[in-house]
């Protein structure tokens, strides 16, 4: 894939990357946003799928799909999608964090338990996800791993991509987010406030919690320590996430920077538990990430409607 100078016409056309589009929300995210004219970047750990996505996407008729290798938490990987954009676009316009895990390990793997709505039919929500918590075994190897990725990776791909994003005339950053990472999870009050007073909240503080967290699980100590239970670190992450977010767009008011909850989707992570395709779920990404412009940042939405952190 050679780099090649813009000419000005790709410069008018909205540049958007997504990461973890090979399948599920994130190849969904892919399809919508390149049906809408933006040119995308799609982009895997794996380079035999991501291509193989990318190259379905074209054969659907989105001429405007491309893929570059992506794994979030190797810093070579981030460094070499920054430099590409920069020879390629010269800016980014859209930038969707998709990429992520369950920070769990599975009991059986996702991909062998195709979705089957039959299954869960007349189950409600609480059904469905104690269905899901029966699938998976929280292990701190798997934790340490979740926050690694789920947090850490996310904000070294933004980090990478700031200057860029910075370089359109109208950057936004999506963090998909989700129902798990509302604060109203997190069972200690003083930490809850701590981490929804955003005026006085440090990436350093974060780092704190995190590693706190990360002893208290491997002490055993979850559940007296007021963490959340079940799908324990993905929350955290995820509630990490969403105060990291809300720094950032502090700091970068230029940029619109938001949280977006798909809603509970049928994917591997959720071990297809859920009631909602990963079309629907894409869906309530891409409305965030097309707002008019001038609109909220700081927010986080679920379903596409804006909604509270806590």
């Amino acid at each position: 894939m050679e780099a090649a100078i813009p000419n000005p016409s790709a410069l008018k056309t909205r540049i958007a990357v997504v990461t973890g589009g090979n399948k599920g929300i994130g190849l969904e995210v892919c399809r919508q946003l390149a049906g809408d004219g933006a040119t995308v970047v799609l982009t895997a750990r794996d380079e035999t799928r991501g291509a193989a996505a990318a190259e379905k996407l074209r054969e659907a008729g989105l001429s405007n799909v491309i893929f570059h290798q992506l794994e979030i938490t190797d810093a070579p990987s981030i460094a070499r999608l920054a430099e590409f954009l920069k020879t390629r676009f010269g800016k980014l316009d859209i930038l969707i964090n998709n990429a992520a895990i369950g920070a769990v390990e599975y009991v059986q793997d996702p991909a062998d338990s195709p979705a089957s709505e039959e299954k869960f039919s007349g189950m409600d929500q609480g059904q469905r996800l104690e269905c899901m918590f029966k699938g998976v075994r929280e292990t701190y190897d798997a934790a340490r791993e979740g926050v690694k990725t789920n947090y850490y990776g996310v904000k070294h791909v933004i980090e990478a991509l700031l200057p860029l994003l910075q370089a359109s005339s109208d950057g936004r950053i999506v963090n998909v987010s989700s129902e798990f990472g509302l604060l109203r999870l997190i069972n200690n009050e003083e930490l809850r406030q701590e981490l929804n007073d955003v005026e006085k909240l440090t990436e350093e503080r974060l780092d704190e919690v995190l590693a706190t967290f990360l002893r208290d699980f491997e002490a055993g100590e979850v559940e007296a320590r007021g963490w959340p239970m079940a799908f324990s670190a993905y929350k955290v992450a995820k509630v990490a996430m969403n105060a990291y977010s809300r720094i950032l767009a502090r700091r970068h008011p230029e940029l619109r920077i938001n949280c977006a909850h798909p809603g509970y989707v049928s994917t591997d992570m959720t071990i297809h538990t859920g009631p909602l395709t990963p079309e629907e779920g894409a869906a309530n990404l891409v409305k965030v990430a097309l707002l008019p412009e001038g609109g909220p940042t700081g927010a986080y939405f679920a379903w596409g409607v804006e909604a509270s952190f806590v």
